[in-house]
Parts: C-alpha cells; sequence; structure tokens
C-alpha cells in the first residue's frame, strides 16, 4: 500500500513561517502533511508536479461575508479561485444565528442593504430551519463544503434574539437579565466551535456609519454603549479562547479614528485577553496621511500589551456601479434617503429638488471629499456603460465633471441626471483610489497588519476585492517588491492563523492541514473585472477570476486545477479553530 495519497513533487516551498524558501516534495495522508523532504514517486497514489512552481500554504481569509453565499456556493467564489483555502464568516457583528424563523426574512433584508447581497438569491436558497447557534453549526456541518469555514458570534442577530426582533433590539439597550442571557448564548456558541465574536460599531461624535441597515438606520452593533462590549470582553476572557472581530464603522470617512475610541478598543482587548481584528486600515491615495493614526495606535496598543491586528486592504479594486443598487454614500443623509426603496421610488427621489439642493451643499462643503478616501473622487467617475442608446451615443465614456463641464451644470446634476434618464442603469466606473505602493510600503512595515478585508460575498455588484491574495502575490511582491513572498506567504496564512486561532493549518509542516497553493510566480494574475450571472434567482454579480494557480487544495484534495472546480468538496467546518 503507496505510504501517501498524494506527493507534491519538486517545488520550491514557501512554507507560512518566514523561512527562507526550499526545493522539496511534500507527501500527503488523509489530508494532512505527513512529510517534507525528498519523497519516492512509487510511494504515492498520486503524484502532481510542481517543478518550477511555487509551493505554499492556502490563504486564509478572515474577513468575508459569505454566510448566505455558502448556501449557494460550497468554494466561496471569489475567494477559492484566488488560493483562499480557509474562510472566516459572520463578521462585523453580521450573520444568521442565533436566529428565529420570524426573523429570517428581516435578516436577510439587513444584509441585502448593509453589505449588498442580493435579496432574491438568500430568499430562494436559505431554509431557516435552525434557530440557536449551535443548531446552525450542525446544519453548516452537514453542508458540502469547498473551503474550510470559521465561524464567528455575530452580535447583532444575538441581540435581536434576546430582546424580541431586528427592531426592538434598537429601542433600548440590553437589561441585566438579558445581557447575562446573551453572554450565555456566547458561551453556548464557544462550547459549539464559534472562533470568537464579531461587531461593527459606529465611530463616536455623531458620524454617520457607511453600512446601514435595510431601512437607512443603523446597525444594532452601531449603537450598542461600551459596557456591552466591554462584558462581552470579560466573557471571552472566561471563555479563554476566541478573538474579537472589530469594525470601526464610519471611521474611513472621519479622519480614519478617533483617539478616545482607539481607548476604548485597547481597554476592551485587554478585557478579553485575547487578540482583537481591528478592521479596516485603507491606503488613499488622495489622502496619503489618512491610513497613519491607525497604524500608529496598532503599533502601539501592541507596546502596551494589548493584541492589535490591523487587517488592511490591500486589493486594487475600483468601484462599478449603478444607482440601481448602489447603497455606500450612506454617510451621507441625503443620499442615503435616495437610494432606499425600488426602482421607481429611487428615481422620483433622485429627482427631488430639495434632496438635489442637499447633496450639492455636501459637495460643495466638502461632505462627499471625505468618501473619496474610500471611492476615489466622485467627480471622476466615468459613464463606462449607458443601456439608453440615444444617451449612450452623447454621455457613454465621459466623466462626472466632463459632462458637468458641457452642460454648464453642477457634477451632482451631471450624474443624477443621466442616471435617472437612463433609468439607473448607467454603469459608472470609479477611478482606483488605492494604488500608491508608497502607503503599502509603510503599512506592511508594521508586523501587525494582516492583508485582506475581501469582504468577500458582500457588494457583489460594485467591488471585488477577494482577489487580494493574488494582487498581493503579483503586485507587492512580484512587481513592487513591497513585499518578499517569505513575508508575504507569512502575512496570508501562518499569521493570519495565528491572528485568528487558527491551531490546524495556515503553514506547511507535517500534521498541519494539507491546505496548499501551487502556482506560477511570474504569471499570477488577476483576470479582468466581468458579470456573471450565477447566482440563484438569475441574479448577477461583478467577479474576477485568477490566473497562474495550477493547483489548489483543500485538506489534501485537489479543488481547482488550472483554474477549473474539481468538484471535491473537502472542505472542514472548523470548531474552535481546528477541524475535528
Amino acid at each position: 500500500m503507496p505510504q501517501f495519497d498524494t506527493i507534491v513533487k519538486g517545488g520550491t516551498v514557501v512554507d507560512g513561517t518566514k523561512v527562507p524558501r526550499y526545493q522539496a516534495d511534500i507527501g500527503i495522508k488523509d489530508g494532512k502533511i505527513a512529510e517534507i523532504g525528498k519523497l519516492n514517486d512509487s510511494d504515492a497514489k498520486k503524484v502532481i508536479d510542481a517543478n518550477g512552481l511555487i509551493v505554499a500554504p492556502g490563504f486564509i481569509d478572515l474577513h468575508t461575508h459569505y454566510d448566505a453565499q455558502l448556501h449557494w456556493d460550497p468554494y466561496c467564489t471569489i475567494g477559492s479561485w484566488h488560493g483562499v483555502t480557509t474562510v472566516t464568516i459572520g463578521n462585523c457583528g453580521f450573520g444568521f444565528a442565533p436566529l428565529r424563523p420570524q426573523d429570517a426574512d428581516r435578516a436577510m433584508l439587513a444584509l441585502s442593504r448593509t453589505e449588498a447581497i442580493p435579496l432574491e438569491p438568500m430568499r430562494v436558497s436559505m431554509k431557516v430551519d435552525w434557530e440557536t447557534f449551535p443548531q446552525y453549526m450542525d446544519r453548516l456541518s452537514r453542508m458540502p463544503l469547498g473551503v474550510n469555514v470559521s465561524h464567528l458570534f455575530p452580535i447583532a442577530p444575538a441581540v435581536a434574539y434576546v430582546m424580541g426582533g431586528f427592531d426592538d433590539a434598537k429601542k433600548r439597550f440590553p437589561n441585566k437579565q438579558e445581557m447575562d442571557t446573551i453572554i450565555g448564548h456566547y458561551k453556548e456558541a464557544v462550547q459549539a466551535g464559534a472562533a470568537g465574536w464579531s461587531a461593527q460599531r459606529l465611530v463616536p461624535e455623531g458620524r454617520a456609519s457607511v453600512q446601514r441597515d435595510y431601512d437607512g438606520t443603523p446597525m444594532i452593533t452601531d449603537i450598542l454603549p461600551d459596557e456591552f462590549y466591554i462584558d462581552m470582553a470579560k466573557a471571552m476572557n472566561d471563555v479563554g479562547q476566541g478573538c474579537i472581530q472589530f469594525t470601526q464603522s464610519g471611521a474611513a470617512e472621519s479622519s480614519f479614528g478617533v483617539e478616545d475610541d482607539f481607548k476604548f478598543l485597547e481597554k476592551m482587548t485587554k478585557a478579553a485577553g485575547r487578540p482583537l481584528l481591528y478592521n479596516a486600515i485603507v491606503i488613499s491615495d488622495k489622502h496619503p496621511e489618512s491610513h497613519k493614526a491607525q497604524l500608529d495606535w496598532v503599533n502601539a496598543a501592541n507596546e502596551r500589551g494589548a493584541r492589535v491586528f490591523g487587517q488592511a486592504v490591500t486589493a486594487r479594486a475600483p468601484v462599478r456601479m449603478t444607482l440601481e443598487d448602489w447603497n455606500l454614500f450612506d454617510s451621507v443623509p441625503a443620499w442615503k434617503e435616495a437610494t432606499i426603496g425600488t426602482v421607481e421610488e429611487r428615481k422620483a427621489k433622485l429627482s427631488k429638488p430639495e434632496l438635489r439642493a442637499e447633496m450639492r451643499a455636501d459637495y460643495d462643503d466638502g461632505g462627499m471629499e471625505t468618501l473619496d478616501v474610500i471611492f476615489g473622487g466622485f467627480e471622476t467617475y466615468i459613464a463606462r456603460k449607458v443601456k439608453d442608446r440615444d444617451l449612450k451615443l452623447k454621455y457613454e465614456g465621459m466623466s462626472v465633471k466632463q459632462i458637468a463641464e458641457a452642460e454648464g451644470k453642477h457634477v451632482i446634476d451631471a450624474m443624477l441626471d443621466l442616471s435617472v434618464a437612463d433609468n439607473l442603469q448607467t454603469e459608472w466606473a470609479g477611478s482606483v483610489a488605492n494604488s500608491k505602493v508608497e502607503g503599502y510600503k509603510e503599512l506592511m512595515s508594521s508586523p501587525y497588519s494582516l492583508p485582506g478585508v475581501s469582504d468577500g460575498g458582500a457588494h457583489v455588484k460594485f467591488i471585488t476585492p477577494a482577489i487580494y491574495p493574488t494582487e498581493v502575490l503579483s503586485w507587492l511582491v512580484r512587481e513592487t517588491g513591497t513585499l518578499s513572498l517569505e513575508e508575504a506567504h507569512f502575512r496570508l496564512s501562518g499569521m493570519s492563523a495565528w491572528a485568528a486561532g487558527l491551531k490546524d493549518r495556515g503553514t506547511l509542516r507535517p500534521g498541519m492541514a494539507a491546505d496548499i497553493v501551487i502556482y506560477d510566480s511570474d504569471t499570477v494574475a488577476a483576470a479582468e473585472s466581468e458579470i456573471v450571472h450565477d447566482l440563484p434567482a438569475n441574479e448577477w454579480r461583478r467577479v474576477q477570476r485568477a490566473e497562474g494557480y495550477k493547483h489548489i487544495m483543500v485538506n489534501g484534495e485537489v479543488t481547482f486545477e488550472d483554474g477549473q472546480c474539481s468538484g471535491a468538496t473537502s472542505g472542514a467546518l472548523l470548531y474552535n479553530g481546528a477541524a475535528r
């Protein structure tokens, strides 16, 4: 009987620990790495030729919203196309457990706006036959998985579950008995395998979040008090494992953070005694200093004994959007109001003189300028595709600024007049707002920064940041030399696993899970953006495929070969950071 199920032969191993690369064979048995060295082909049932290729641990994506997509796509694409073999769901405090069946549609409505996940695919694909977090973990354990899945305990559905529903939970704070019950559900979730808890919180001083509920109100987690999160941190300390994933909503459009909020996050982290995954650090071409307060705090917090990791957006993924679906100007009240509702309702509101006046005033006063940090210069957006034939001939290829100058209009009116006339079908293309490598060199000089914030499964019609592992390898390593290959794989896998408490994967060492990417370092790249109609209910999304990945393996089985899915569903549900 062969000693190994598979041997990966002759590749250059970059093992995710920062050890210098070396050439070796990898023997795989029962989904784990059994031996690394010079191995005989005859000792395996199958041999994969990796000569001239890089062999590295599969990428670990700690910030995804594949919670819904898992129900129709076991591979969590886009991520798995780009070498991701492990994902974390339940981020930002959003998810589907615990959840009363009567609240299922309300939870889907929330995610349809705050994370821009199309509603109908959720409605037709998710039969909510669970209620508690342990029941949901049992449900996931029986689903086919093409990647490994780690699940955080999301705060919003838990608070709604205890306080009588999503809307009731926004009317007041939990009382002592309710708080104890929420903590009880969290501890029960940890016993069932939860990897920690997560939340999104609005930065203080009245700033508005770009991630709102379906009706434009803040999410539950945005309005919970400091004391709630300190109590949750103490509960994490009680169980002694897991991590906190915390999104500081509104930080990007408020000079990236408030000193008092940094102090609170540090206090919370120390109360938990566990790592904090802080989201999100964004490099901005137009505001090249904007990330520094966050990065300085992350570094200083670690010096003071708080284990804080800064999760950074490391993909150059420009916005492509129509006003039929767009929701990410929600921090501006007039835009929030105008982009809620059906197409006809949106058209009517986008044409309202009083809302237009507010939008113009906000733009003129610099309100839109703060959104440039994430989305690029509003006036530079180009009418990339215009649906109406006559409008197409006149406007397609022109920027908002060019249209405004040609017609003597304010840039707000130039954009909205065309969009409304085109039944909100005009596709606007934003510029790449985060392409200056100097910021990434500074970002990656910190030992505590993690590449990612893919938002995989979310905002599927606008952006494609789930390509980030390929961006790191092709741009930050090959093209700019910002990172060495060893450092890149350490941050993409080994360090990410350690930060999130994943125990059995992230590095290529004997005994670890055989999650492996085999790729050509000279050709690995992200393909061009395209629209595919591959969601349930005939819905569409924007994707970018990958080039240069020869084999992607999950627990010892090939899931993708030269970009083609093998059909293997060898992924595992992770319990407290490990497969059972």
